[in-house]
Protein backbone atom coordinates (compact mmCIF):
# COMPACT_ATOMS: atom_id res chain seq x y z
CA UNK A 1 0.00 0.00 0.00
CA UNK A 2 1.25 3.34 -0.97
CA UNK A 3 1.01 6.74 1.28
CA UNK A 4 -0.77 9.61 -0.28
CA UNK A 5 1.30 12.37 -2.31
CA UNK A 6 1.73 14.74 0.56
CA UNK A 7 4.27 16.94 -1.92
CA UNK A 8 1.38 19.17 -2.07
CA UNK A 9 2.29 20.33 1.45
CA UNK A 10 5.18 22.56 -0.11
CA UNK A 11 2.48 24.91 -0.76
CA UNK A 12 2.85 27.10 2.78
CA UNK A 13 -0.45 28.69 2.03
CA UNK A 14 -2.40 25.42 1.60
CA UNK A 15 -0.88 23.43 4.44
CA UNK A 16 -1.86 26.63 6.93
CA UNK A 17 -5.32 26.01 5.72
CA UNK A 18 -5.25 22.26 6.35
CA UNK A 19 -4.09 23.38 9.88
CA UNK A 20 -7.09 25.66 10.69
CA UNK A 21 -9.29 22.93 8.65
CA UNK A 22 -8.11 20.02 11.34
CA UNK A 23 -8.19 22.05 14.55
CA UNK A 24 -11.10 23.82 13.71
CA UNK A 25 -13.39 20.71 13.17
CA UNK A 26 -12.04 19.13 15.83
CA UNK A 27 -12.74 21.82 18.41
CA UNK A 28 -16.45 22.18 16.56
CA UNK A 29 -16.78 18.44 16.54
CA UNK A 30 -16.26 18.23 20.36
CA UNK A 31 -18.71 20.68 21.00
CA UNK A 32 -21.04 19.68 19.04
CA UNK A 33 -20.79 15.78 20.64
CA UNK A 34 -21.36 17.49 24.07
CA UNK A 35 -23.96 19.87 22.81
CA UNK A 36 -26.39 16.87 21.33
CA UNK A 37 -25.70 14.80 24.62
CA UNK A 38 -26.67 17.71 26.84
CA UNK A 39 -30.11 18.77 25.06
CA UNK A 40 -30.89 15.33 25.30
CA UNK A 41 -29.67 15.22 29.28
CA UNK A 42 -31.36 18.56 30.09
CA UNK A 43 -34.50 18.42 28.39
CA UNK A 44 -34.74 15.02 30.64
CA UNK A 45 -33.61 16.61 33.63
CA UNK A 46 -36.58 19.95 32.99
CA UNK A 47 -38.97 17.38 32.80
CA UNK A 48 -39.75 17.07 29.62
CA UNK A 49 -40.87 13.69 28.07
CA UNK A 50 -38.74 11.30 26.03
CA UNK A 51 -40.14 12.14 22.61
CA UNK A 52 -40.09 15.72 23.83
CA UNK A 53 -36.36 15.16 24.32
CA UNK A 54 -36.07 13.43 20.93
CA UNK A 55 -38.13 16.76 19.21
CA UNK A 56 -35.29 18.84 21.04
CA UNK A 57 -32.65 16.95 18.81
CA UNK A 58 -34.26 17.71 15.93
CA UNK A 59 -34.99 21.28 17.01
CA UNK A 60 -31.09 22.29 17.12
CA UNK A 61 -30.72 21.27 13.45
CA UNK A 62 -33.45 23.37 12.52
CA UNK A 63 -32.80 26.70 14.31
CA UNK A 64 -29.06 26.16 12.40
CA UNK A 65 -30.69 25.79 9.14
CA UNK A 66 -33.55 28.82 9.35
CA UNK A 67 -30.66 31.53 9.25
CA UNK A 68 -28.28 29.78 7.24
CA UNK A 69 -31.19 29.42 3.87
CA UNK A 70 -32.00 33.25 4.52
CA UNK A 71 -28.52 34.35 4.42
CA UNK A 72 -26.57 31.67 2.44
CA UNK A 73 -27.30 33.38 -0.94
CA UNK A 74 -25.92 36.48 0.58
CA UNK A 75 -23.00 35.06 1.79
CA UNK A 76 -22.05 33.92 -1.55
CA UNK A 77 -21.76 36.59 -3.56
CA UNK A 78 -19.92 38.51 -0.72
CA UNK A 79 -17.28 35.85 -1.09
CA UNK A 80 -17.23 36.63 -4.73
CA UNK A 81 -16.25 40.39 -3.86
CA UNK A 82 -14.82 40.91 -1.05
CA UNK A 83 -11.26 39.10 0.57
CA UNK A 84 -12.37 35.28 1.48
CA UNK A 85 -9.56 34.81 4.00
CA UNK A 86 -11.38 38.15 6.12
CA UNK A 87 -14.45 36.14 6.03
CA UNK A 88 -13.00 33.27 7.17
CA UNK A 89 -11.14 34.80 10.17
CA UNK A 90 -14.69 36.94 11.47
CA UNK A 91 -16.53 33.77 11.01
CA UNK A 92 -13.89 31.75 13.35
CA UNK A 93 -13.89 34.44 15.80
CA UNK A 94 -18.02 34.40 15.93
CA UNK A 95 -17.68 30.53 16.66
CA UNK A 96 -14.95 30.86 19.52
CA UNK A 97 -17.21 33.81 21.29
CA UNK A 98 -20.42 30.97 21.23
CA UNK A 99 -17.88 27.89 22.65
CA UNK A 100 -16.50 30.46 25.46
CA UNK A 101 -20.04 31.66 25.80
CA UNK A 102 -21.49 27.25 26.06
CA UNK A 103 -18.58 26.93 28.32
CA UNK A 104 -19.82 29.78 30.67
CA UNK A 105 -23.39 29.72 30.57
CA UNK A 106 -23.45 26.10 31.67
CA UNK A 107 -21.89 26.79 35.03
CA UNK A 108 -24.84 28.31 36.14
CA UNK A 109 -27.87 28.26 34.28
CA UNK A 110 -30.72 25.81 35.07
CA UNK A 111 -31.75 22.77 32.48
CA UNK A 112 -34.79 24.13 30.79
CA UNK A 113 -32.90 27.96 30.22
CA UNK A 114 -29.80 26.34 29.38
CA UNK A 115 -31.52 24.40 26.31
CA UNK A 116 -32.91 28.23 25.38
CA UNK A 117 -29.56 28.81 24.78
CA UNK A 118 -28.31 26.06 23.04
CA UNK A 119 -30.92 26.93 20.62
CA UNK A 120 -29.64 30.54 20.48
CA UNK A 121 -26.29 29.40 20.22
CA UNK A 122 -27.57 27.29 17.28
CA UNK A 123 -29.08 30.45 15.53
CA UNK A 124 -25.94 32.29 15.79
CA UNK A 125 -23.82 29.50 14.21
CA UNK A 126 -26.20 28.94 10.98
CA UNK A 127 -26.23 32.54 10.25
CA UNK A 128 -22.16 32.11 10.54
CA UNK A 129 -22.64 29.22 8.44
CA UNK A 130 -23.96 31.64 5.46
CA UNK A 131 -20.89 32.94 4.93
CA UNK A 132 -18.01 30.66 6.17
CA UNK A 133 -18.29 27.26 3.80
CA UNK A 134 -18.78 29.60 0.79
CA UNK A 135 -15.56 31.53 1.60
CA UNK A 136 -13.55 28.51 2.76
CA UNK A 137 -14.62 26.11 -0.19
CA UNK A 138 -13.92 29.28 -2.67
CA UNK A 139 -10.91 30.30 -1.03
CA UNK A 140 -8.75 26.33 -1.64
CA UNK A 141 -8.45 26.54 -5.18
CA UNK A 142 -6.59 29.80 -5.20
CA UNK A 143 -3.59 27.85 -2.47
CA UNK A 144 -2.81 25.32 -5.06
CA UNK A 145 -2.77 25.21 -8.97
CA UNK A 146 -5.53 23.89 -10.68
CA UNK A 147 -3.59 20.13 -11.44
CA UNK A 148 -3.47 19.89 -7.61
CA UNK A 149 -6.72 20.94 -6.87
CA UNK A 150 -8.64 16.96 -6.27
CA UNK A 151 -5.42 16.29 -4.54
CA UNK A 152 -6.14 19.13 -2.33
CA UNK A 153 -10.02 18.64 -1.73
CA UNK A 154 -8.60 14.51 -0.99
CA UNK A 155 -6.28 15.88 1.72
CA UNK A 156 -8.57 18.71 3.20
CA UNK A 157 -11.43 15.77 3.66
CA UNK A 158 -8.44 13.69 5.25
CA UNK A 159 -8.15 16.17 7.87
CA UNK A 160 -11.99 17.13 8.11
CA UNK A 161 -12.81 13.38 8.69
CA UNK A 162 -9.93 12.46 11.16
CA UNK A 163 -10.66 15.38 13.62
CA UNK A 164 -14.09 14.23 12.87
CA UNK A 165 -12.93 11.08 14.45
CA UNK A 166 -11.11 12.01 17.16
CA UNK A 167 -13.43 14.73 18.04
CA UNK A 168 -16.19 13.09 19.00
CA UNK A 169 -14.22 10.19 21.10
CA UNK A 170 -12.74 13.58 23.14
CA UNK A 171 -16.33 14.86 23.68
CA UNK A 172 -17.61 11.86 24.62
CA UNK A 173 -14.39 11.13 27.50
CA UNK A 174 -14.77 14.85 28.63
CA UNK A 175 -18.49 14.39 29.07
CA UNK A 176 -17.66 11.33 31.41
CA UNK A 177 -15.55 13.53 33.97
CA UNK A 178 -18.96 15.18 34.88
CA UNK A 179 -22.28 13.22 34.72
CA UNK A 180 -24.11 14.58 37.12
CA UNK A 181 -23.45 18.16 37.47
CA UNK A 182 -22.59 19.08 33.89
CA UNK A 183 -19.05 20.01 34.18
CA UNK A 184 -18.12 17.38 31.85
CA UNK A 185 -20.23 19.15 29.07
CA UNK A 186 -17.79 22.86 30.18
CA UNK A 187 -15.01 21.01 29.99
CA UNK A 188 -15.67 19.83 26.43
CA UNK A 189 -16.72 23.69 25.40
CA UNK A 190 -13.83 25.00 26.95
CA UNK A 191 -11.81 22.37 25.29
CA UNK A 192 -13.67 23.54 21.52
CA UNK A 193 -13.10 27.46 22.38
CA UNK A 194 -8.76 26.62 22.86
CA UNK A 195 -8.99 24.63 19.61
CA UNK A 196 -11.00 27.09 17.73
CA UNK A 197 -8.59 29.87 18.76
CA UNK A 198 -4.92 27.81 17.20
CA UNK A 199 -7.22 27.43 13.89
CA UNK A 200 -7.92 31.33 13.48
CA UNK A 201 -3.94 31.63 14.61
CA UNK A 202 -3.01 29.37 11.81
CA UNK A 203 -5.42 30.91 9.26
CA UNK A 204 -4.21 34.40 9.67
CA UNK A 205 -0.62 33.00 8.66
CA UNK A 206 -2.01 32.00 5.36
CA UNK A 207 -0.81 34.70 2.67
CA UNK A 208 -2.94 34.45 -0.69
CA UNK A 209 -2.37 36.32 -4.22
CA UNK A 210 -4.60 39.31 -5.23
CA UNK A 211 -7.26 38.14 -7.10
CA UNK A 212 -9.68 40.04 -9.87
CA UNK A 213 -12.73 39.84 -7.50
CA UNK A 214 -16.14 40.33 -9.25
CA UNK A 215 -17.29 43.89 -9.93
CA UNK A 216 -19.76 46.25 -7.52
CA UNK A 217 -23.09 45.04 -8.74
CA UNK A 218 -26.58 45.03 -7.31
CA UNK A 219 -26.90 42.10 -4.49
CA UNK A 220 -29.90 40.37 -6.44
CA UNK A 221 -28.59 40.19 -9.76
CA UNK A 222 -25.48 38.43 -8.23
CA UNK A 223 -27.37 35.78 -6.59
CA UNK A 224 -29.64 35.40 -10.02
CA UNK A 225 -26.51 35.34 -12.17
CA UNK A 226 -24.81 32.37 -9.67
CA UNK A 227 -28.71 30.64 -9.11
CA UNK A 228 -28.70 30.30 -13.25
CA UNK A 229 -25.45 29.30 -13.48
CA UNK A 230 -25.93 26.17 -11.24
CA UNK A 231 -29.62 25.64 -12.43
CA UNK A 232 -28.25 25.40 -16.35
CA UNK A 233 -25.18 23.42 -15.42
CA UNK A 234 -26.26 19.68 -14.90
CA UNK A 235 -23.00 18.75 -13.48
CA UNK A 236 -23.13 20.95 -10.80
CA UNK A 237 -27.05 20.89 -10.17
CA UNK A 238 -27.35 17.52 -9.98
CA UNK A 239 -23.97 16.88 -8.02
CA UNK A 240 -25.58 19.40 -5.41
CA UNK A 241 -28.47 17.56 -5.40
CA UNK A 242 -28.18 14.47 -4.67
CA UNK A 243 -26.60 15.12 -1.93
CA UNK A 244 -30.09 17.25 -0.28
CA UNK A 245 -32.07 13.83 -1.15
CA UNK A 246 -30.42 11.42 0.04
CA UNK A 247 -28.59 12.81 3.39
CA UNK A 248 -32.11 14.80 4.22
CA UNK A 249 -33.55 11.52 3.87
CA UNK A 250 -30.57 9.16 5.64
CA UNK A 251 -29.04 11.67 8.18
CA UNK A 252 -29.30 9.97 11.62
CA UNK A 253 -26.62 11.69 13.23
CA UNK A 254 -28.94 13.83 15.51
CA UNK A 255 -30.54 10.84 16.92
CA UNK A 256 -27.12 9.02 17.63
CA UNK A 257 -27.72 10.30 21.54
CA UNK A 258 -31.18 8.48 21.34
CA UNK A 259 -29.84 5.32 19.75
CA UNK A 260 -26.72 5.12 22.17
CA UNK A 261 -28.56 5.60 25.37
CA UNK A 262 -32.30 4.27 24.83
CA UNK A 263 -31.64 1.42 22.35
CA UNK A 264 -27.94 0.24 22.26
CA UNK A 265 -27.27 1.09 26.18
CA UNK A 266 -23.72 2.98 26.00
CA UNK A 267 -22.31 5.15 28.29
CA UNK A 268 -20.87 8.55 27.63
CA UNK A 269 -17.77 7.43 25.95
CA UNK A 270 -19.56 4.52 23.59
CA UNK A 271 -22.13 7.39 22.50
CA UNK A 272 -19.01 9.38 21.64
CA UNK A 273 -17.32 6.37 19.81
CA UNK A 274 -20.62 5.66 17.67
CA UNK A 275 -21.13 9.53 16.80
CA UNK A 276 -17.23 8.89 15.57
CA UNK A 277 -18.15 5.58 13.78
CA UNK A 278 -19.08 7.59 10.51
CA UNK A 279 -15.85 9.81 10.43
CA UNK A 280 -13.87 6.21 10.87
CA UNK A 281 -14.65 4.75 7.94
CA UNK A 282 -14.59 8.50 6.03
CA UNK A 283 -11.14 9.16 6.94
CA UNK A 284 -9.89 5.10 6.27
CA UNK A 285 -11.75 6.16 2.66
CA UNK A 286 -10.01 9.66 2.49
CA UNK A 287 -6.48 8.22 3.31
CA UNK A 288 -7.49 5.56 0.72
CA UNK A 289 -8.63 8.18 -2.18
CA UNK A 290 -5.08 10.29 -1.46
CA UNK A 291 -3.10 7.15 -1.86
CA UNK A 292 -5.27 5.84 -5.17
CA UNK A 293 -7.22 8.78 -6.17
CA UNK A 294 -10.39 8.03 -8.40
CA UNK A 295 -9.24 9.05 -12.21
CA UNK A 296 -12.30 6.94 -14.03
CA UNK A 297 -16.17 6.14 -13.86
CA UNK A 298 -16.70 9.30 -11.02
CA UNK A 299 -19.94 9.51 -11.74
CA UNK A 300 -20.83 5.66 -11.03
CA UNK A 301 -18.58 5.59 -7.82
CA UNK A 302 -20.69 8.89 -6.83
CA UNK A 303 -24.23 7.05 -7.08
CA UNK A 304 -22.84 3.82 -6.24
CA UNK A 305 -21.64 5.33 -2.59
CA UNK A 306 -24.95 6.77 -1.93
CA UNK A 307 -26.77 3.26 -2.75
CA UNK A 308 -24.35 1.84 0.39
CA UNK A 309 -24.94 5.13 2.68
CA UNK A 310 -28.91 4.57 2.33
CA UNK A 311 -28.57 1.10 2.95
CA UNK A 312 -26.34 1.56 6.03
CA UNK A 313 -28.88 3.70 7.29
CA UNK A 314 -31.41 1.09 6.86
CA UNK A 315 -29.52 -0.95 8.68
CA UNK A 316 -27.98 1.29 11.34
CA UNK A 317 -31.99 1.92 12.07
CA UNK A 318 -33.07 -1.45 12.92
CA UNK A 319 -30.06 -3.29 14.19
CA UNK A 320 -30.24 -3.08 18.34
CA UNK A 321 -26.43 -4.16 18.58
CA UNK A 322 -23.98 -1.82 19.69
CA UNK A 323 -21.09 -3.40 16.85
CA UNK A 324 -23.43 -3.74 14.39
CA UNK A 325 -24.52 0.12 14.90
CA UNK A 326 -21.11 1.10 14.80
CA UNK A 327 -20.43 -1.04 11.74
CA UNK A 328 -23.07 0.39 10.05
CA UNK A 329 -22.66 3.93 10.64
CA UNK A 330 -18.60 3.14 9.79
CA UNK A 331 -19.25 1.92 6.05
CA UNK A 332 -22.10 4.78 5.98
CA UNK A 333 -19.21 7.09 6.74
CA UNK A 334 -16.96 5.69 3.49
CA UNK A 335 -19.26 5.29 1.28
CA UNK A 336 -20.27 9.15 2.05
CA UNK A 337 -16.49 10.21 1.90
CA UNK A 338 -16.67 8.66 -2.00
CA UNK A 339 -19.63 10.58 -2.64
CA UNK A 340 -18.11 14.12 -1.14
CA UNK A 341 -14.59 13.44 -2.68
CA UNK A 342 -16.21 13.25 -6.40
CA UNK A 343 -18.88 15.48 -6.10
CA UNK A 344 -17.10 18.52 -4.50
CA UNK A 345 -14.37 17.99 -7.30
CA UNK A 346 -16.91 17.79 -9.75
CA UNK A 347 -18.38 21.11 -9.18
CA UNK A 348 -15.41 22.61 -8.20
CA UNK A 349 -13.79 21.91 -11.46
CA UNK A 350 -16.99 22.57 -14.04
CA UNK A 351 -16.96 25.75 -11.93
CA UNK A 352 -15.09 28.93 -13.20
CA UNK A 353 -12.99 30.62 -10.37
CA UNK A 354 -15.13 34.13 -10.38
CA UNK A 355 -18.08 32.29 -9.87
CA UNK A 356 -17.15 29.97 -6.88
CA UNK A 357 -18.48 31.78 -4.01
CA UNK A 358 -21.87 31.69 -5.57
CA UNK A 359 -21.73 28.07 -6.31
CA UNK A 360 -19.70 26.93 -3.12
CA UNK A 361 -22.86 29.26 -1.33
CA UNK A 362 -26.17 27.34 -3.07
CA UNK A 363 -23.79 24.10 -2.63
CA UNK A 364 -23.74 24.61 1.17
CA UNK A 365 -27.27 25.65 1.36
CA UNK A 366 -28.02 21.75 -0.18
CA UNK A 367 -26.01 20.37 2.27
CA UNK A 368 -27.24 22.43 5.32
CA UNK A 369 -30.38 21.43 4.08
CA UNK A 370 -29.34 17.64 4.21
CA UNK A 371 -27.75 18.40 7.09
CA UNK A 372 -29.34 20.69 9.58
CA UNK A 373 -32.78 19.86 8.37
CA UNK A 374 -31.96 16.71 7.90
CA UNK A 375 -31.14 16.37 11.48
CA UNK A 376 -35.07 18.01 12.48
CA UNK A 377 -36.59 15.68 9.91
CA UNK A 378 -34.72 12.44 12.07
CA UNK A 379 -36.23 14.25 15.06
CA UNK A 380 -40.02 14.81 14.05
CA UNK A 381 -39.80 10.96 11.95
CA UNK A 382 -38.18 9.76 15.28
CA UNK A 383 -40.67 11.46 17.71
CA UNK A 384 -43.74 10.14 14.81
CA UNK A 385 -42.63 6.65 13.84
CA UNK A 386 -39.61 5.80 16.53
CA UNK A 387 -36.19 6.33 16.16
CA UNK A 388 -36.11 2.78 14.88
CA UNK A 389 -38.55 3.05 12.27
CA UNK A 390 -38.00 6.68 11.53
CA UNK A 391 -34.61 6.07 10.49
CA UNK A 392 -34.63 2.68 8.39
CA UNK A 393 -37.87 4.29 6.37
CA UNK A 394 -35.58 7.42 5.62
CA UNK A 395 -32.21 5.04 4.78
CA UNK A 396 -35.18 3.36 2.37
CA UNK A 397 -36.50 6.64 0.40
CA UNK A 398 -32.79 7.77 0.11
CA UNK A 399 -32.28 4.68 -1.68
CA UNK A 400 -35.06 5.15 -4.16
CA UNK A 401 -34.29 8.89 -4.63
CA UNK A 402 -30.43 8.08 -5.73
CA UNK A 403 -31.65 5.43 -8.68
CA UNK A 404 -33.96 8.61 -9.67
CA UNK A 405 -31.56 10.65 -9.97
CA UNK A 406 -29.35 8.58 -11.95
CA UNK A 407 -32.34 8.88 -14.33
CA UNK A 408 -32.33 12.63 -14.42
CA UNK A 409 -29.05 13.25 -14.67
CA UNK A 410 -27.06 10.87 -17.35
CA UNK A 411 -24.45 13.14 -17.69
CA UNK A 412 -23.55 13.01 -14.23
CA UNK A 413 -23.93 9.24 -14.04
CA UNK A 414 -21.71 8.77 -16.90
CA UNK A 415 -18.94 11.49 -16.03
CA UNK A 416 -15.82 9.01 -16.79
CA UNK A 417 -12.71 11.41 -15.07
CA UNK A 418 -12.44 14.85 -13.67
CA UNK A 419 -11.03 15.86 -17.10
CA UNK A 420 -14.70 14.86 -18.76
CA UNK A 421 -15.35 16.80 -21.84
CA UNK A 422 -18.83 17.05 -19.98
CA UNK A 423 -17.34 18.54 -17.34
CA UNK A 424 -15.57 21.06 -19.56
CA UNK A 425 -18.20 22.55 -21.39
CA UNK A 426 -20.03 23.25 -18.17
CA UNK A 427 -16.99 25.36 -17.40
CA UNK A 428 -16.93 27.13 -20.90
CA UNK A 429 -20.67 27.71 -20.04
CA UNK A 430 -20.63 30.32 -17.96
CA UNK A 431 -22.07 33.72 -18.86
CA UNK A 432 -19.63 35.61 -21.43
CA UNK A 433 -20.97 38.79 -19.95
CA UNK A 434 -20.66 37.89 -16.45
CA UNK A 435 -16.67 36.91 -17.15
CA UNK A 436 -16.23 40.45 -18.73
CA UNK A 437 -17.38 41.98 -15.56
CA UNK A 438 -15.09 40.16 -13.33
Amino acid sequence: MRLPDFSIFRHVAFARFWVTRATFVLGWQIQTTALLWHVHQLSLAAGRSEKEAVLALGLVGLFQFVPLFALSLIGGQLADRIDRKLILVVCYGVKLAIAVTLCIATSFLPPATMVNVIFGAAMVSGAVNAFQPAAAQALLPALVPREELPQAIALNSLAFTTSSIIGPSIGGVLLAFGVRDHSGAQLAFGAAAVLIAIGIAALLGVHVQKRVVTAARPTLELIKEGLGYVWNNKIVLGAISLDLVVVLLAGAQALVPVFADRILHADEAGFGMLRGALAIGAAVTAFAIAAYPLRRRVGRWMFGSTLVFALCTIVFGLSTSYWLSFAALAVAGAADMISVQVRQSLIQLATPEFMLGRVAAVSFVFISASNELGDFEAGLTGAIFGPALGVALGGGAAFLASVLWMWLFPQLTNADTFEDRAIEEAREAAPEEAEAKA
